[in-house]
C-alpha cells in the first residue's frame, strides 16, 4: 500500500460511479433467491403511519377515507390519537339506509375498539344490510353486508349468503370477485368447504413475474385482496390452504416490492395481507436481509444477516448457518456450513466473521439457511435464501515507469522510473513525431499480489484552457498496464491545441477501497505546425454558416426561333378551324346568353392564357394557386351550363324538332 497517494472522493463520483450503480444493481437484482430480501421497516411503517394520517381532519362525507386510515393505524399498533373524535365522525357521517355507508362506519368502529366509539344505527339497518343478500348481487356488495352484520353484532343467515355467492360467482368470475366472496364466507358458520375448495383454482390464475413475483392482472390490489382472503378463509374453514409454499413466497415477494405505494386504500389493504401472513396458522414467509453493509474490509470483517417475518418481527431462536459462500466471477467456494453467531444488539440479528475465509477481493453470494430451534411447520424460505457482499482491497501503484520515444523506434525510448506520490521534476518534451509511454503496475495490499482494476485511465489537462482528453491504460496476461500516446496521430482529439499538459493517473474499481487520483508529470505537446494554424475549423463547439435553401436553377430555353416555330405548329390547327368554320358557315344563334354560359367559356380561356403564362413567366406554385381561383367558378358555370343544355334537349324532344333546324349549338348549317 502507498498511504501517500492522493485520495479522491470526486473521483469515485467521476469516474466510478456509473460502475457501482450498475454494479449495486446486480447486487439486489440479478439472480436473488426465492426467500423475501427485504421486509416491513421502521422507516416503512413510519411512512405508512404518515400516509393513513394524512387523512385528518375526516370529513363525516369521507367514511371510506377515515375506514382505511384507522384500519391501517391498528393494524401498525399505532393507535389512534383521538379516538373518541373519530368516533363522533363516524356517527355524523353513518348513513342506515347505504349498506356500503354501513360498512365503512362499522369497520372504523370496529377498528376503533368498542371501549372508544359504539355505533347506533337505526332500526332499519339490519333489513337493509339483509335485503342487500340476494342471488346476483356483486360479491362486494355481500361482503359489505356481512362484515356490517357482524361488525354491529347482528345475526348472519349463512344458507342465504353461500347461495348468493354462489350465484353471483358463476357471473362474476374475477379473482376479486372471489376474493370478496372469501371475506364474506370467513364470517359464516358451518361448511365452508365449497368455498374452500375455490381458492386452489383462484390462485392459479395469477401470473408469475421473472419467476419471482406472483400476482394477479388487475395488480397489487387485487392480489393482496384474494391472498388476505383466502387465508381468513382458511383460518375459519381450519385447515391449511393448497396454495404451495413458493407461490406465497412470490405472492409476498411482490407486494413488499410495492410497499413504497402512496394511496390510502392500496396501503391498508397490503399492509393487512402483510399482517395476515405473519399471523396466520399455516404458511410464515422468513424474509433474510442483509443487514451490514454490501462492503466487507479489514474494517468492517462482519457480514450481518436479519433473520425476520414480513413485519420485521423475531422468529425467536433459530440457527442460522451459511451453507456456502460462492465466488460471482469464477464460482469458486471459499466457505461451507459456517454458523452465523446471535447478536447481542437485537434477537433478529445474525454475525459472520466472513474474513476469516481469506476471500479474494470481489463479489460473493452467501446462501443462508434458518432452522428453528423449536420446530415451527408453518415457517417457509428457510433454505437458498441468498445474501451478496463484496470484498474490498486496497491497492498501491508501482513499478511506475515514464518516457518519451521516436515514432518510428529508430531509438530506445528515455524511461523515468517514477515513485508515487512524487511528479517528476522537470517538463517533458513531445512532437507529433515521438510518442509517450507509461508502465506501472498495481499491488492487491491484502493479498500481497498483481491485480487489475475495471477503470484505469491517463488524463491530459491542457494547463491554459483546462480542456481535458482520457485515454484508457491498457493491461496484459501479467497485470502490466501500459500507457501508449502517438501524439501524431492523436492530434485531432487534442484539437492541435500544443502547449502544457497536466498527466494524472486515474485508478476506480467497485471493489477498491482507496481509488487513486495521482499527477505524476508535465508535458510539452507540439503539433504539425500546417493544421496548428487554424484550429478554428476544427472546434466542434463553434458555430457554423447558415444554411440555406435555395430552388434548382432553371434549365436554358431554347432559342427565339425554336419556339415561334412550336408556337405556330401549336396555333396552327385553331387556324384551321376557323378556316374550315368559315367556308362551310357556323351557325352561332344557339349560344346561349347566359350568366354561366359566358362565364364557362371565359373560365376556360382564362385556363388556357395561365397555361401560356406558365410557359413563359410562373412557376409551378404560383399557377397551381392561380389555377385553383379559376378553376373553381369554371367548373360551377360548367356544371350550370350542361345542366341548361340536357334540360333544353329533353324539352325539345318531348314537342319534336323544328324542320330544317338542329338542336346542336353552333351547329353547321346544312345546304339548301
Amino acid at each position: 500500500m502507498c498511504p501517500d497517494v492522493k485520495f479522491s472522493a470526486s473521483l469515485v463520483l467521476e469516474m466510478a460511479k456509473g460502475t457501482l450503480l450498475v454494479v449495486l444493481f446486480a447486487l439486489t437484482v440479478v439472480g436473488q433467491a426465492l426467500t423475501p430480501s427485504t421486509y416491513f421497516t421502521t422507516v416503512d411503517k413510519e411512512r405508512l403511519r404518515t400516509i393513513f394520517l394524512s387523512a385528518e381532519p375526516y370529513q363525516p362525507d369521507n367514511l371510506q377515507a377515515l375506514h382505511y386510515s384507522v384500519l391501517g393505524l391498528d393494524l401498525l399498533g399505532a393507535g389512534h390519537v383521538e379516538p373518541s373524535k373519530s368516533c363522533k365522525v363516524v356517527q355524523k357521517g353513518v348513513d342506515s339506509d347505504n349498506v356500503e355507508s354501513l360498512f365503512y362506519a362499522s369497520s372504523a368502529a370496529r377498528s376503533l375498539g368498542s371501549a372508544h366509539c359504539k355505533l347506533s344505527v337505526g332500526s332499519q339497518a339490519k333489513s337493509v344490510l339483509e335485503a342487500a343478500i340476494v342471488d346476483g348481487a356483486p360479491t362486494r356488495t355481500i361482503y359489505q353486508a356481512v362484515a356490517a352484520l357482524a361488525n354491529l353484532g347482528l345475526p348472519i343467515d349463512a344458507k342465504k349468503v353461500s347461495s348468493a355467492l354462489l350465484d353471483t360467482l358463476k357471473v362474476e368470475d374475477s379473482p376479486l370477485s372471489h376474493g370478496y366472496a372469501f371475506y364474506a364466507a370467513s364470517y359464516l358458520k358451518g361448511d365452508l368447504k365449497t368455498f374452500f375448495d375455490l381458492i386452489e383454482d383462484v390462485i392459479a390464475q395469477a401470473d408469475e413475474i421473472d419467476e419471482k413475483f406472483l400476482q394477479f392482472e388487475s395488480g397489487l390490489y387485487t392480489t393482496a385482496i384474494v391472498l388476505d382472503s383466502s387465508y381468513k378463509l382458511a383460518a375459519a374453514h381450519k385447515k391449511e390452504p393448497t396454495v404451495l409454499a413458493d407461490k406465497v413466497t412470490q405472492f409476498a415477494n411482490y407486494m413488499l416490492n410495492r410497499k413504497h405505494m402512496d394511496s390510502l386504500k392500496n396501503a391498508a389493504t397490503i399492509l393487512s395481507a402483510i399482517k395476515t401472513l405473519t399471523e396466520n396458522k399455516f404458511h410464515v414467509p422468513i424474509a433474510v436481509t442483509l443487514a451490514s453493509q454490501v462492503s466487507v474490509s479489514d474494517q468492517y470483517p462482519t457480514v450481518q444477516v436479519r433473520v425476520s417475518d414480513l413485519l420485521g418481527g423475531s422468529l425467536g431462536k433459530v440457527t442460522v448457518t451459511a451453507d456456502t459462500a460462492r465466488h460471482i466471477g469464477d464460482d469458486a467456494i471459499v466457505m461451507s456450513k459456517k454458523p452465523f453467531k446471535a447478536s447481542s444488539l437485537d434477537s433478529a440479528l445474525y454475525e459472520l466473521d466472513f474474513l476469516e475465509a481469506k476471500p479474494a477481493c470481489g463479489f460473493y453470494a452467501i446462501t443462508v439457511s434458518i432452522s428453528p430451534q423449536t420446530k415451527d411447520s408453518r415457517l417457509i424460505g428457510t433454505s437458498g435464501a441468498e445474501v451478496r457482499v463484496k470484498v474490498t482491497t486496497k491497492v498501491a501503484i508501482e513499478n511506475v515507469e515514464l518516457g518519451v520515444a521516436d515514432k518510428d523506434q529508430t531509438t530506445a525510448p528515455r524511461m523515468t522510473r517514477l515513485q508515487p506520490p512524487h511528479k517528476v521534476v522537470r517538463t517533458l518534451e513531445a512532437d507529433h513525431l515521438q510518442r509517450i509511454i507509461m508502465k506501472f503496475q498495481l499491488r492487491n495490499t491484502a493479498a500481497d499480489s498483481l491485480m487489475a482494476a475495471h477503470q484505469t485511465f491517463v488524463r491530459l489537462t491542457n494547463q491554459k484552457t483546462r480542456r481535458e482528453i482520457i485515454f484508457v491504460a491498457e493491461v496484459d496476461s501479467s497485470n502490466t498496464y501500459t500507457f501508449d500516446l502517438d501524439v501524431g496521430s492523436r492530434e485531432k482529439e487534442f484539437g492541435y491545441l500544443s502547449g502544457q499538459y497536466t498527466m494524472e493517473l486515474i485508478v476506480g474499481d467497485a471493489v477498491i477501497q482507496n481509488p487513486l487520483s495521482w499527477i505524476f508529470a508535465d508535458v510539452n505537446l507540439k503539433f504539425s505546425d500546417t493544421l496548428q494554424s487554424a484550429p478554428d475549423r476544427l472546434d466542434g463547439y463553434k458555430a457554423k454558416p447558415e444554411i440555406k435553401h435555395t430552388f434548382r436553377v432553371a434549365d436554358k430555353r431554347p432559342s427565339t426561333f425554336i419556339s415561334n416555330v412550336f408556337t405556330v405548329m401549336v396555333l396552327l390547327p385553331l387556324l384551321l378551324l376557323l378556316v374550315m368554320w368559315m367556308k362551310i358557315g357556323v351557325n352561332v344563334s344557339n349560344f346561349p346568353l347566359s350568366l354561366s354560359a359566358i362565364g364557362f367559356h371565359v373560365g376556360v380561356a382564362a385556363i388556357f392564357g395561365l397555361y401560356y403564362l406558365y410557359w413563359v413567366q410562373l412557376n409551378m406554385f404560383e399557377t397551381l394557386r392561380y389555377l385553383g381561383l379559376i378553376g373553381i367558378p369554371t367548373f360551377l358555370c360548367g356544371n350550370r351550363l350542361l345542366s341548361s343544355i340536357a334540360a333544353k334537349r329533353l324539352e325539345v324532344s318531348r314537342r319534336g324538332p323544328k324542320p330544317g333546324s338542329y338542336r346542336v349549338c353552333c351547329s353547321v348549317k346544312a345546304n339548301q
